[in-house]
């Protein structure tokens, strides 16, 4: 695993072979619905909830459900009053994680999380525990086909961009203040720039390679702790060489 869209590559695959398009789905309408009641009903003057309806019509979601999870947020239907946790995971082999929470039971979703954690060699901590590790950005992903790397570059730190990475063979990621992400994203797609995501992620200031036993716990934590129906994210400093990375995935 070399970076952060290595991993993003293999875990889209696996979503792929378990048809977790429902599950993909559930948690897009809990930011939604959240979002919309912390911040009301209109995406215009509500950066979150505008970022959540986005990722939503990427992956492809109904209008109607769309609009009715915004209703639900605002108090115009009634729905689950869902709330946020934040747990931070000393992992395997010196790794951490950052898991992001949306629960309407947190007693249920607390016992839970310590199961998976106690059976995959992970461990609570206070906070900021590890949250310290990592930085919170925006990152807008930019496909590399038809794109000129020296004008991106160029038009990105114009409009107030952090840094661009250029180490993924597919796209290039440019970096924001989280605060900048909506603006700048829009800006590079009115410049004809193919984003294909905008989100805010938390990165890892340095990763940590794991190899063995370690990288195969890892890999199983991270993805138990992802498939539950309660996580809306999962944020890691871990890194598996590719090779070892592809194998474990294939078991």
């Amino acid at each position: 695993m070399s970076g952060h869209n290595k991993w993003s590559t293999i875990k889209h695959k696996k979503g792929a072979a378990d048809a977790k398009r429902s599950k993909v789905f559930t948690k897009l309408l809990k930011e939604i619905t959240i979002a919309a009641r912390l911040g009301g009903g209109d995406p215009g003057g509500n950066p979150r909830l505008r970022s959540a309806l986005d990722k939503a019509r990427e992956n492809n979601m109904p209008k109607e459900n769309m609009e009715r999870a915004v209703k639900k947020g605002t108090g115009e239907l009634e729905g689950v009053n869902y709330e946020e946790i934040t747990y931070e995971v000393y992992g395997p082999g010196g790794a951490a994680l950052i898991v992001e929470v949306m629960t309407d039971n947190i007693n249920r979703t607390v016992a839970e999380m310590r199961t998976i954690l106690n059976k995959h060699n992970g461990n609570l901590g206070k906070t900021g525990a590890v949250s310290y590790k990592f930085d919170r950005k925006g990152v807008i992903e930019i496909s590399r086909d038809g794109t000129n790397e020296d004008q991106l570059m160029e038009a990105a730190l114009e409009l107030g961009a952090e840094d661009i990475k250029t180490e993924d063979e597919e796209m290039f990621e440019v970096h924001t203040a989280p605060g900048d992400l909506l603006t700048i994203t829009d800006a590079l797609k009115e410049k004809k720039f193919h984003v294909k995501s905008s989100e805010v992620q938390m990165l890892p200031k340095i990763r940590v390679n794991i190899t063995g036993r370690d990288a195969e716990v890892a890999w199983k934590l991270y993805n138990l702790l992802d498939d539950h129906d309660d996580v809306q994210n999962v944020w890691h400093d871990f890194d598996i060489d590719d090779a070892e990375l592809e194998a474990i995935a294939d078991k």
